[in-house]
């Protein structure tokens, strides 16, 4: 289990990604519309303006169940490990188990 604290440092993150992807989206459109090289520059200073913590980079996925944030399934939602688990459990429909 992960600590709530990251957890909840994710959540901000995405919640911050939320607020300022407008901004971001439209500077963006802006540099590709604008030819001059000095109007790039200042578009590219309001780019970074937002707190660094709203980039889209900085979001991390994370399992549902477990908060773990490595080997996640995007599909399912799940860490590797919770997944193995709930198809062995039959809990996943449609999803086969592998065995050797």
């Amino acid at each position: 289990m992960a600590k709530k604290s990251l957890i909840q440092r994710e959540k901000k993150r995405q919640k911050l990604e939320q607020k300022y992807h407008l901004i971001r989206r439209s500077s963006k459109e802006e540099i590709s519309k604008v030819r001059s090289l000095s109007d790039k520059w200042e578009i590219y200073g309001k780019l970074q303006s937002p707190p660094r913590n709203s980039a889209p980079t900085r979001l991390h996925r994370r399992c549902f169940s477990t908060g773990r944030p490595r080997a996640n399934y995007r599909d399912f939602g799940l860490s590797g490990h919770i997944l193995r688990e709930m198809v062995h459990a039959c809990l996943l429909p449609g999803a086969t188990r592998s065995s050797w």
